[in-house]
C-alpha cells in the first residue's frame, strides 16, 4: 500500500492499493476514529453515509452486491445513495440543491458523512455539498479515474460551474480520506487515461523532473503498477504545494499551469474537449509563448510538446487567441485588471507571472500562431 499524508486544515491520508475498495468500510472507520462494539464488531451507534455517484460509475461500483457497498454495511454504516447523470452539464447549483434536499429527507446530521464515488465532477460536487450541508460535514473521496486521483480528489478544492465559467462557485473543504484502487483503471478508455496523464505531466513540469523522466522511460498505460507509481509521484507534488498554500493565494497557483487556457477551451467546446486534453493544449500554448518571449531559462516548448506527442495528444487549438482570452476573463486567477499565469522556467520548475488582462490575447497569440 502507498500512503501519502496530507497536512492541511484537516489532516488525512491518501491510500493507493489494488483491491482497497474491498476494505473501504474498515479504512473509513479507522480514519474517522470510530469505536466498534465489542459484541458485534461494528461501529457503535448510528452512522449514516451517502454514496454520491453518477449513472455510469453506479453501474460499475455502486451496486448493493459490490465489495465497496458490502464493506460499508459490514462495518455498520447505514448506507444511502444519491445518483445523478454526471457530466459538466450537471455540475451545477441545481445538482447541489438536489443532494442537500436528499440528505435532509434522509435525516443526515453533522455526525454523518458523504462518499464521492467517481471522477472529478462527482468529487467536486460531493465535496461542495459536504462543505455547505449543516455548515460542513465530513466526506470521503473514492476516485475512479486517474485524473481524479492525481488532481481533484486531493487538496480540498470543491465546486460547480456557473454560466460564466468553470468552477466559479465553490469552497475549500478537505476530505477525511482518499481511497484509490488502481483496478478501476481497467474500465477506462485510452482517452480517459490520457486526461490523467496530462495532469501527471503537468506535475512533473512544475515541480519534479523525475516524473517526466519516468514517463519517458516507460509509457505503457496498461501497466497498473506504473500508473500507481506515477500517481503517487504526482500526488506528492500536489501535497507539497497544498501544504504550503492551502487556499490558493501563492505557490498553489503553480498547479494551474496550462489551466487558464484549458478552462477557456473546455467552455468554448461546450466541454466536448475534456479537461486533460484541454490542459495539454494549454501547456503547449503557454510554453511556446514563454519561449518566444524569452521568459524561460531553458527552451521548454520542444520537450513539452515531445512528451505530449508521444501520447498522441491533439495539440492544435481550434480557437483563436481572441476567443481564448475572452473566455479567460471569468477565470478565478484574474484579480481586477491583472491575471496570473504559470510559465515554465525549465522542465521541473515553473513560476507565476502577473500580466495585464489587456496583454493576455497577445500572450496567447505567441503560443497559438507558431
Amino acid at each position: 500500500m502507498t500512503r501519502i499524508q496530507i497536512n492541511a486544515s484537516r489532516n488525512y491520508d491518501v491510500l493507493l492499493e489494488k483491491g482497497i475498495l474491498q476494505s473501504a468500510g474498515a479504512q473509513i472507520r479507522k480514519a474517522l476514529g470510530l469505536a466498534s462494539d465489542p459484541l458485534t464488531g461494528k461501529i457503535k451507534g448510528s452512522k449514516k453515509i451517502c454514496i454520491v455517484t453518477d449513472g455510469r460509475v453506479n453501474e460499475l461500483y455502486g451496486q448493493h452486491d459490490h465489495p465497496l457497498y458490502q464493506s460499508l454495511r459490514a462495518e455498520g454504516f447505514e448506507v444511502y445513495k444519491f445518483v445523478f447523470l454526471g457530466g459538466e452539464e450537471t455540475k451545477t447549483m441545481g445538482t447541489i440543491g438536489q443532494i442537500l434536499d436528499f440528505l435532509t429527507e434522509k435525516g443526515f446530521t453533522r455526525s454523518d458523512l458523504l462518499l464521492a464515488l467517481g471522477g472529478g465532477i462527482v468529487g467536486d460536487v460531493t465535496g461542495f455539498a459536504a462543505s455547505i450541508y449543516l455548515r460542513g460535514i465530513e466526506f470521503i473521496q473514492v476516485p475512479t479515474t486517474l485524473l481524479a486521483c492525481v488532481d481533484s480528489s486531493v487538496g480540498g478544492k470543491t465546486g460547480v460551474n456557473l454560466a460564466a465559467g468553470k468552477n466559479l462557485a465553490g469552497a475549500f473543504w478537505q476530505p477525511s480520506l482518499v481511497l484509490f484502487d488502481p483496478l478501476v483503471l481497467k474500465t477506462l478508455s485510452y482517452e480517459l487515461l490520457l486526461d490523467g496523464i496530462a495532469e501527471t505531466i503537468k506535475a512533473g513540469i512544475i515541480a519534479d523532473r523525475l516524473i517526466i523522466e519516468t514517463i519517458m522511460r516507460k509509457r505503457n498505460l496498461d501497466d497498473l503498477d506504473f500508473l500507481t507509481s506515477l500517481a503517487g509521484l504526482a500526488i506528492e507534488v500536489k501535497k507539497k504545494v497544498v501544504e504550503e498554500d492551502e487556499h490558493d493565494n501563492g505557490s498553489r497557483q503553480l498547479l494551474n499551469f496550462g489551466h487558464t487556457i484549458a478552462h477557456g477551451i473546455e467552455k468554448l467546446s461546450n466541454y466536448s474537449i475534456t479537461h486533460g486534453h484541454a490542459v495539454a493544449i494549454g501547456m503547449k500554448i503557454v510554453s511556446v509563448a514563454s519561449d518566444r518571449l524569452g521568459w524561460t531559462i531553458e527552451k521548454c516548448s520542444e520537450p513539452i510538446m515531445d512528451i505530449l506527442q508521444r501520447f498522441d495528444f491533439p495539440l492544435d487549438c481550434p480557437y483563436s487567441s481572441w476567443e481564448l482570452a475572452d473566455a479567460a476573463m471569468a477565470d478565478k486567477k484574474r484579480r481586477g485588471d491583472n491575471i496570473t499565469i504559470v510559465i515554465p522556467v525549465a522542465i521541473g520548475k515553473c513560476r507565476l507571472k502577473t500580466i495585464p488582462v489587456s496583454s493576455l490575447e497577445q500572450f496567447i497569440s505567441y503560443g497559438v500562431n507558431n
